[in-house]
């Protein structure tokens, strides 16, 4: 049993792709959208591996780390950055000290060449690189062009309209998101969530920027780091960021996978609805 989310907090910054909605539709386009570039064998192949991530039965999941140039698979501590083991690309394990030699100290993230896998846009994205996929951004930016369309629905979460701002009235809620404004409009429109937060910062930059984000947004609403609560679902953008600089932090895991980040891991948003109403 957990207590209230919010008792003892005055600022909480959601997150919106993965938080706000839980759809994942729209990664299996960009999945789609990249087999366009590969080969039919390696189509068939690329398919196979990312329907085994989903499942949980790859080497690569949520909360590791693939390594483009060598086609390792990493896992990190995401505190400190230090590699605690790494395997081939089919779960075979890489000899420590061959994986010290690469990796001697602590590791960083540059989505090129050792991608964090901190969420589910993430895996089409590391098998296309597997399979020989140099650039995957057209793809994505078709991806986000198609959830601009009619065609891609969201679902609204039931109650989370009144339950935010049954919480904005007692406490200030921020919405801080990588999407575009035109994109974040857009969403908000779609998922009935229009003029619920105390305010809206897009293009943030995650995972780059995100502490800097926190600490300008606490320092706008006056509100310690205790007493801020960051909610997400992707444990490098919104959550080890909260914990690096003492905040709270609460960690969406839709495919409730191994990974425990955060002071509290839900499978959705929709757990903290009642709490959102019954905080003071």
């Amino acid at each position: 049993m957990h207590d209230n989310a919010f008792k003892h907090i005055d600022l909480v910054i959601f997150d919106l792709d993965g938080t706000l909605y839980e759809d994942t539709d729209h990664f299996d386009h960009y999945a789609k959208r990249l087999s366009e570039e590969l080969s039919e064998q390696k189509r068939a192949n690329f398919f196979q591996d990312y329907d085994d991530m989903k499942k949980g039965n790859h080497a690569v999941s949520i909360g590791k780390a693939y390594d483009v140039v060598r086609d390792w698979v990493v896992e990190t501590d995401p505190f400190t950055g230090q590699v605690s083991g790494v395997t081939d690309w089919d779960g075979g394990l890489v000899p420590t000290a061959q994986w010290k030699a690469v990796y001697p100290g602590a590791v960083s993230f540059d989505f090129d060449t050792l991608i964090a896998i901190g969420d589910g846009w993430w895996l089409p994205n590391a098998a296309a690189r597997h399979y020989g996929v140099s650039d995957p951004q057209p793809a994505y930016h078709q991806t986000k062009e198609y959830m601009a369309t009619d065609q891609f629905e969201l679902t609204v979460i039931e109650g989370l309209r009144t339950g935010l701002q049954a919480l904005g009235q007692k406490k200030q809620i921020v919405l801080l998101t990588n999407s575009t404004p035109d994109d974040v409009e857009r969403l908000l429109s779609m998922l009935d969530l229009t003029d619920v937060f105390t305010d809206v910062v897009t293009s943030a930059g995650k995972p780059q920027h995100t502490k800097a984000q926190f600490k300008t947004i606490m320092e706008r609403y006056d509100a310690s780091a205790e007493r801020t609560l960051s909610i997400g679902d992707n444990y490098l953008n919104e959550i080890i960021p909260a914990g690096a600089i003492g905040m709270k932090a609460i960690y969406i895991d839709l495919e409730e996978g191994a990974v425990q980040y955060g002071d509290r891991k839900i499978r959705s948003i929709s757990e903290l609805i009642q709490e959102m109403h019954d905080t003071h």
